[in-house]
């Protein structure tokens, strides 16, 4: 081994076991035997390794040591699907380098990750088995599908327990030009509703005798698209309130229709609540008088980790590895750390170029998986001394 201990001790193990978790077809929600991979390197340092999996989603709990703090590293083995096959350079489900790249399905979300974390996980034991506190991997064949029975059937699992996680870092794919530039430290809430406005159907060429919810609903909707819900943050963008599909009418041009549906999103800010946004939306909906139904899915609620002992560790870390003063950012959409926060204290996500992530071609420059593995066992070293 090395004498240098933020050195990787073996670069080409974290290129390796990517390869091998890019060669195993893991579409949504399957899991093809990527854990059980990657369990078996963990039960050889000394990790303990338990499958919680529920409504055919593969769930893996592996932790080392019983005291406390609780370091995890959080992912997931599932990808989304290739796309067509013959519109990728080489056989997304084959491993392939090329100039400089590692391609195939996963390579940046997140199959490197995964393996910068075992490969972190192996060299940090073996320069300090008697670490302090426990690390553990939480992993999950859900990711990127409907996210039901994956992170946060393992949560609830830990929570039923009496567990809870000091530090978490996702490997989700943070970076926008090189690894180590920024770092999530938290996600906004996503809020979506269904409204249907309630009209009179008729002849368009009467229209005294109907009511069209279209016309009806629309000083509503103008007011809705220009209200400010808040001013955001120092760490998030003010909330956003967006129309994503509208419907009114029977498709024949002379029906007033008798009813217009709605579906809109909010992306909501931790100056929001869940409660507060709904509240107004259906203050802004009385007050126009409109006759309604309205349907409410909480996908997600936001998070956000300060500055503290997990963001500080992380920026010296990368600062350390790769010479990057890494940004921190909340901008994106949703990830798994929505469930991971109801029983972690501090979480943050630091992962590769998110640049080709669920294109054709995906792929992760191979100069920066040794980097990512170093980044992961630095990070351990500060928090686990």
């Amino acid at each position: 081994m090395p004498s240098d201990p933020h050195q990787d001790p073996a670069p080409n193990l974290t290129l390796l076991l990517a390869e091998q978790l890019i060669a195993r077809r893991s579409p949504t929600p399957d899991d093809a035997g990527c854990m059980e991979l990657i369990g078996a390197r963990l039960q050889r340092i000394g990790f303990s390794c338990e499958y919680l999996n529920r409504g055919g989603v593969t769930n893996l709990w592996a932790r080392r040591g019983t005291t406390a703090p609780l370091f995890c590293f959080a992912g997931h083995t599932d990808v989304v699907p290739s796309g067509p096959a013959t519109q990728w350079q080489s056989d997304p489900f084959v491993p392939t380098r090329r100039d400089g790249l590692l391609y195939g399905r996963g390579a940046a979300d997140m199959k490197s990750s995964l393996a910068a974390f075992v490969t972190a996980c192996e060299a940090f034991v073996a320069a300090r088995p008697e670490h302090c506190g426990s690390i553990a991997l939480l992993l999950t064949s859900d990711e990127e599908g409907d996210a039901t029975d994956g992170t946060v059937a393992v949560t609830e699992a830990l929570t039923a327990r009496g567990q809870s996680i000091d530090y978490c870092v996702i490997g989700e794919p943070t970076a926008v030009n090189a690894f180590g530039d920024t770092i999530k430290n938290g996600r906004r809430g996503s809020l979506s509703g269904k409204l249907t406005v309630k009209g009179v159907q008729g002849h368009i060429a009467y229209p005294q005798l109907a009511r069209n919810p279209i016309h009806l609903a629309a000083p509503a909707i103008a007011e809705l698209a220009a209200f400010e819900w808040d001013q955001g943050n120092a760490f998030f963008p003010p909330t956003t309130w967006q129309i994503s599909n509208i419907h009114g009418g029977t498709g024949a041009s002379n029906v007033i229709p008798g009813h217009l549906t709605i579906d809109f999103n909010f992306r909501f800010a931790t100056s929001s609540t869940p409660q507060g946004l709904q509240a107004k939306v259906d203050e802004i909906l009385q007050r126009h008088g409109l006759d309604y139904d309205l349907a409410w899915t909480l996908g997600a609620k936001p998070f956000l980790t300060g500055n503290g002992a997990l963001v500080d560790a992380a920026r010296a870390a990368i600062s350390e590895e790769t010479g990057l003063q890494a940004e921190l950012s909340t901008s994106g959409g949703t990830s798994d750390g929505r469930f991971i926060a109801d029983i972690c204290a501090q979480l943050i996500e630091i992962g590769p170029v998110n640049a080709s992530i669920h294109k054709i071609d995906e792929c992760i420059e191979i100069a920066a998986l040794p980097q990512i593995s170093a980044v992961y066992r630095n990070i351990l070293e500060r928090l686990l001394p």
